[in-house]
């Protein structure tokens, strides 16, 4: 009897489109395997709110397998270690998985060798592909979302295997309780329930009622009042669903080409990582390492008023409980709250970055640190310093009221004139905290300090 070969899960628990299924199933019988590795990662094991997702994500995907006459082995510690001894236990000798673009997943993959058999499938292209005219990665998105439409479409989307094969002899698992991914003391995820059911089922049910509104998504996506957008972004970053699964459920239909370009971001955000693997550390660009950020007590109690949603600003106290609450938040209130955080505040981009690493169920190492660089000014394609988004502003012209109203309860009286700012119209309930910097007040600090580069 053949050996068993080993799939090597991590941000691709689904069936469909899962290359690496495919081809394992092709050679005989096949040992799914997840292992928790918070060693490899260092600083970026992940993070809370993802710790609930993947919790649940295992659990759908296990019972997925159940339904093959599969199963999900489950080990804790180091990959490649981890990797190394269910070989040695099982008598497998390749790996299959799908190529993932972290650091430290390429260290693992090469600790693995020859032993292990990589496959594309997490991403629009073969990122490899797509690159300048020599033969590098591109650190510029126009540049790469140009390149990347000679790659497109993506493959046609694989089938789920019919059966997977079982082993003789299954090799033992951890039980997914006593990895602990869930909060308890407090249990601070009671509102992901509400708005998330991790797993393949729901990605698959969410793309195909997409598909039906996508054509709206350039007019409505920057409207945080409005359900605009795809709320795909949880099961990409786990894989539940493929880009090219989604992709192809959108052919057809009209209007898809802003979507997809925000596809094509979060593959350039990977991509980056193969020429900046630290990215979610170093700026892009070495002149921002003199930025005299803020960091003294008083910065302290401005960090921690701006991740529990008590700053003043109504749409940005608004997007800070949302993603409290419910694990994320609109996107366009993503680029509010980071803004006002590095510049408003002049607090360094990394303590924001950080925050949302633990806080999104979307958190993605690429694309966290390319969005928090983009926003700062400090990356390798950015916004510039100097351009600070006006929260106030901002509010106003994407009618944030009624979402303003559903995450900052106590301005829920308020009139559409005076919620996005309240002290403006003299309307600020004593519930509500006043503003901890103006907008003049904040804007000239940051100027100033973007002038000591020079």
């Amino acid at each position: 009897m053949t050996s068993p070969t080993l799939l090597w899960l991590r941000q691709d628990l689904r069936l469909h489109d899962q290359p690496a299924l495919v081809a394992a199933a092709h050679e005989g019988a096949v040992i799914p395997v997840y292992i928790l590795d918070d060693a490899a990662p260092g600083a970026w094991a992940i993070g809370g709110a993802q710790r609930w997702w993947l919790h649940h994500s295992l659990i759908a995907f296990g019972d997925s397998l159940a339904a093959k006459g599969s199963r999900l082995i489950l080990r804790r510690g180091d990959a490649a270690t981890c990797l190394r001894a269910l070989m040695a236990e099982t008598g497998a000798t390749r790996i299959h998985a799908i190529r993932h673009y972290e650091p430290w997943w390429r260290d693992a993959g090469a600790a693995l060798g020859d032993a292990l058999d990589l496959h594309d499938g997490n991403h629009m292209a073969r990122l490899e592909d797509v690159t300048t005219g020599a033969g590098t990665p591109f650190k510029v998105f126009s540049s790469f979302w140009r390149a990347l439409q000679g790659h497109l479409p993506p493959a046609d989307p694989l089938p789920v295997p019919h059966t997977l094969p079982a082993p003789a002899h299954w090799p033992a698992s951890d039980d997914i309780d006593d990895w602990s991914l869930l909060p308890t003391k407090p249990d601070w995820s009671a509102g992901f329930d509400v708005d998330w059911t991790p797993g393949e089922k729901q990605a698959l049910i969410r793309a195909k009622d997409w598909a039906d509104e996508v054509s709206a998504y350039d007019r409505r996506r920057n409207l945080p009042s409005e359900e605009g957008t795809s709320r795909l972004s949880p099961h990409l970053h786990h894989g539940e669903i493929s880009p090219a699964t989604v992709y192809s459920m959108l052919a057809g239909h009209r209007d898809t080409a802003p979507f997809l370009r925000e596809l094509a971001w979060r593959d350039f955000t990977a991509g980056l990582l193969l020429v900046l693997p630290a990215y979610g550390d170093v700026n892009g660009r070495p002149k921002y390492d003199a930025l005299p950020w803020r960091n003294d007590a008083t910065a302290k109690r401005d960090l921690r008023a701006w991740q529990r949603g008590k700053t003043g600003y109504p749409i940005v106290d608004a997007g800070m409980r949302q993603l409290w609450t419910s694990g994320w938040m609109h996107n366009r209130v993503r680029m509010i709250t980071a803004s006002f955080l590095v510049k408003h505040l002049l607090i360094d981009w990394r303590a924001g970055e950080r925050w949302f690493w633990d806080c999104l169920i979307d958190a993605d190492y690429g694309n966290n640190a390319a969005n928090w660089q983009w926003i700062a000014g400090t990356g390798v394609d950015a916004n510039m310093f100097s351009r600070i988004m006006a929260p106030l502003g901002q509010s106003e012209k994407f009618d944030a009221a009624g979402y303003i109203r559903t995450w900052v309860p106590e301005l829920a009286d308020l009139s559409d004139a005076a919620i996005h700012d309240p002290d403006a119209h003299g309307a600020r309930p004593k519930a509500y905290p006043a503003k901890i910097v103006g907008h003049r007040e904040g804007r000239e600090r940051a100027l100033a300090a973007a002038k000591t580069l020079k």
